[in-house]
């Protein structure tokens, strides 16, 4: 993660937004991506993110609220998209940090 923008939000969140939209829409895939300690990119609060959630719904929902994710990307803004869409990751301080948590669930083709 290059911090080029002054938006809020982590490296997980940042990761979510570009898969978000790199994955343009597929159907059938779920991901996840969060911090172990349960603050991504906050200050420690226990009301910082720890990640976000994505599915083939977020670029249309995140549309229909008039929000853009290439600029939010480009601002660093990660916590300002997800926010409104109800996607952030809230877990509250874990007191560990083990590592970064990223799931990826695809669903099976028939």
């Amino acid at each position: 993660m290059t911090l080029r923008g002054t938006g809020r939000g982590g490296p997980n969140q940042e990761y979510a937004l570009a898969l978000a939209i790199a994955l343009r829409a597929e159907p059938g895939i779920v991901a996840l991506s969060g911090d172990t300690d349960g603050t991504d990119g906050g200050g420690g609060e226990a009301t910082d993110p720890a990640g976000a959630i994505i599915d083939e719904t977020t670029l249309a929902r995140a549309g229909a609220l008039r929000l853009d994710p290439a600029r939010s990307l480009a601002d660093n803004d990660s916590t300002g998209f997800f926010e409104p869409l109800g996607d952030l990751l809230r877990t509250g301080p874990t007191l560990t940090n083990v590592n970064d948590c990223r799931v990826i669930l695809i669903e099976p083709q028939t």
